[in-house]
């Protein structure tokens, strides 16, 4: 029998503005766009940054608040620097700050224009 393996995840996050997400991934979190299915008025794309790639697909902004937004968490080689990045380009929240937690980690968190929850870490050892 021939098992299975797992080879990577590329979760999908919904967005009311597909092109307007794009741009925020693109120019303010450093990701490069991979594909999108339409140049003038996407619905689906894909953007990567080193080995992470993650999709955007459009949801109807009139049935929005059924749509659930998910947390997604990316383990970080060189927290400081990615933090001053992300600081530098303004898209932090008020109370956005680089925490060691009790659970171990360094970590720092906000969320995208759409609501969806991004955390970014490594171990605090």
């Amino acid at each position: 029998m021939t098992t299975a393996s797992l080879q990577a995840v590329h979760p999908v996050l919904p967005s009311r503005d597909v092109s307007g997400s794009i741009d925020f991934y693109v120019q303010r979190l450093g990701f490069e766009l991979a594909f999108r299915d339409s140049e003038s008025s996407p619905r689906y794309a894909g953007l990567v940054r080193g080995g992470v790639e993650i999709h955007l697909q459009w949801h109807d902004p009139a049935e929005w608040a059924a749509v659930e937004r998910p947390m997604l968490r990316f383990v970080v080689a060189g927290i400081e620097a990615l933090f001053a990045e992300y600081e530098a380009q303004g898209v932090f929240h008020a109370a956005t700050a680089l925490r060691t937690t009790p659970w171990g980690t360094r970590e720092f968190a906000f969320y995208d224009p759409d609501g969806n929850g991004l955390t970014f870490y490594c171990d605090a050892g």
